[in-house]
């Protein structure tokens, strides 16, 4: 009895094979005329040619509603982050411990303190911002006539008082009165309150072992002069203002824990789900 699927040896394949490459009997190239393989080509060609316009189109029109200085939509805090330097962080907690004797338990602090305020050189700041000092129509001052962009105010390291640097290059490690610098996190639109400046009140549950604290510029306050921040593209010079706080008479060999806050209208310091909102807290150790 005859089979219906009889084996085909090697030889047999690959003639079937390049009959299925070119086909001199019917003009086929694998399976298609040259006219069915214009008419495919020109199909895809086609299609494609649409689907990228679509795509173009598209990405055109949501491009033209869009303002590249103004965000439509943010999915930031309402309330600013704080955040510390010099810091180091012993697993998730900012620990600070200072051996007034031994240079090299505080020059990582001090060296990072000094590349942190660079920025903040009054020869940098004067070139890219504007002296606000003397001025009070704030928002007509940093305004650029014909364009979008913003002018900054000018925050220099003279206004960090005795945590400059200038005139205590180890910022007060070296004697047992170290100087921090407080940050708030850029909220675009953000200001924080109408009438009073916010300002940093830094406290422990040890108070006495924490000693007097001293506030730069004078009151630790955050000037309004510097609100709102109108974003990285409208105001690409802005830095951030700070206060430095400078811990006087911090008890010997005692790890106290410090918190620093910023009071303010508008800003949180109790949200339980992010403890760097509106505050920062550290463990202080000099030795």
């Amino acid at each position: 009895m005859a089979t219906f699927n009889e084996k085909k040896t090697c030889s047999q394949r690959m003639e079937n094979f390049g009959r299925f490459i070119w086909n001199s009997d019917t003009g086929e190239l694998m399976g298609r005329t040259l006219i069915k393989w214009v008419y495919i080509s020109l199909y895809y060609v086609a299609f494609y040619v649409v689907v990228i316009g679509l795509f173009a189109l598209s990405i055109f029109s949501l491009m033209k509603t869009l303002d590249p200085y103004v965000p439509d939509y943010q999915d930031r805090l309402s309330s600013p982050g704080v955040t510390i330097r010099p810091f180091h962080y012993v697993e998730e907690d900012i620990s600070i411990c200072i051996n007034t004797s031994d240079s090299d338990s505080w020059g990582s602090y001090k060296k990072s303190l000094q590349k942190f305020l660079a920025a903040y050189n009054s020869t940098v700041q004067a070139a890219q911002n504007v002296n606000c000092s003397s001025h009070t129509k704030i928002k007509a001052l940093l305004s650029t006539p014909g364009s979008k962009t913003m002018r900054a105010c000018q925050f220099t390291t003279e206004m960090l008082g005795e945590c400059s640097g200038e005139e205590d290059e180890n910022y007060g490690f070296h004697d047992g009165k170290p100087c921090f610098v407080i940050k708030m996190n850029r909220i675009i639109g953000f200001v924080p309150g109408n009438t009073t400046a916010p300002y940093v009140n830094c406290t422990s549950k040890n108070s006495a072992a924490l000693g007097p604290v001293q506030y730069f510029p004078n009151g630790g306050n955050f000037s309004f002069d510097y609100f709102p921040y109108y974003g990285k593209k409208a105001q690409p010079n802005y830095t951030n203002p700070l206060v430095a706080v400078k811990f006087l008479d911090v008890q010997r060999n005692t790890k106290i824990p410090v918190v620093c806050k910023i009071v303010g209208t508008r800003i949180s310091t109790d949200n339980p789900h992010d403890p760097y909102e509106g505050k920062v807290e550290f463990t202080l150790e000099i030795n």
